[in-house]
């Protein structure tokens, strides 16, 4: 028996939205990183680039690669295209 796992995430914006639509839309970001997402916006200002999420503890290049065409700088356009 093969369990197949549906996992359709609506893009979310880092730079506005609370820690539980980050970590309901983000694979791989639970409440706690989500939380230490908001926790860095709020100490640094708004992301400019998605790669920033790096330098939130916990997020490495490999959650933000798999979660890139999910995350919104603004609330119109992917930070896939940046």
């Amino acid at each position: 028996m093969t369990l197949v796992c549906a996992w359709a995430a609506e893009p979310v914006n880092i730079n506005t939205a609370s820690a539980e639509e980050i970590a309901e839309s983000l694979k791989g970001v639970g409440l706690n990183k989500a939380e230490a997402i908001v926790n860095y916006r709020n100490e640094n200002g708004s992301f400019k680039h998605v790669d920033e999420l790096v330098n939130v503890k916990g997020i490495g290049i490999r959650t933000v690669d798999i979660n890139r065409d999910y995350i919104l700088l603004n609330d119109s356009e992917l930070a896939a295209s940046k």
